[in-house]
């Protein structure tokens, strides 16, 4: 498993003192969801809301750290990661109900300026990423456990530039944390999906990273109980739906199958 494990154990630490039990009435749909899914999925739960009247909590985190409270019995309904690795570990442990997996979202990796940094860089092999960035650092999620922090390393590796970068990042545990950083002037560049990107104004879009450059990203969702609650199929089922699918695509998000 990743390391820097003292960190991604504090959400859970704090859940676990807090005393919650695991209710078996019912109860409002709760979803654990990654943290760059926010500004979208807060639209869909007000949408689903309105127009059933029902109630669905959500906890934002990174990816890591809510697949740990899951692990360590959290009472959530429906997961939704910000890539494969930490669902299939929940997967291989059976704590998901395997015929829900699906694919539900995309994103695209960008690096961004803060506000009054004017730079331009081309994203290529070689570019000077650490002549742009100077005495500042460069703000991303933990390389080595939050997804988005995953994927920046993985693009800066095939890069050629990860080596004059390694101890030259601000690393933060959530993607939303790098992106706020930046946006405050705290770091003059970061890494981010574009999502995050297009959910602050304060930042600006340098470029993109060449989607060959990292994994493909990918937002997997599950009903994580084997005998879901009546709601929380309704809720996964509208997440599917094409409200929901709208929402997303009015803030930036793709979709695995290439469809508009």
């Amino acid at each position: 498993m990743p390391s820097r494990l003292s960190l991604l154990m504090i959400p859970l630490l704090v859940w676990m003192m807090a005393g919650q039990p695991v209710q078996a009435q019912s109860r409002p749909v709760t979803v654990f969801a990654a943290a760059s899914l926010k500004t979208a999925l807060d639209d869909v739960v007000t949408l689903y809301g309105d127009e059933t009247g029902k109630t669905v909590h959500i906890s934002y985190a990174a990816s890591s750290a809510l697949a740990w409270q899951i692990r360590y019995g959290a009472p959530a309904d429906i997961f939704i990661s910000a890539n494969s690795g930490w669902m299939d570990w929940l997967q291989q442990d059976g704590l998901l109900r395997d015929e829900t997996r699906i694919d539900l979202l995309s994103n695209r990796l960008v690096l961004i300026a803060a506000p009054g940094n004017n730079v331009q860089l081309e994203i290529a092999p070689g570019f000077d990423l650490a002549g742009a960035i100077g005495k500042s650092r460069l703000a991303m999620a933990l390389t080595d456990a939050v997804p988005a922090g995953i994927y920046g390393r993985a693009s800066l590796q095939h890069l050629g530039v990860w080596d004059n970068m390694a101890d030259r990042i601000a690393q933060s545990d959530n993607v939303r944390t790098a992106l706020i950083h930046v946006a405050t002037g705290q770091a003059t560049l970061g890494i981010v999906y574009a999502t995050d990107a297009m959910a602050d104004p304060r930042v600006r879009i340098v470029g993109e990273f060449p989607s060959d450059s990292h994994p493909e990203i990918l937002y997997p969702a599950a009903l994580l109980n084997e005998n879901p609650s009546p709601d929380a199929v309704l809720f996964f089922g509208f997440l599917n739906g094409d409200k929901a699918r709208l929402i997303f695509d009015e803030n930036g998000f793709d979709h695995p199958d290439g469809t508009p």
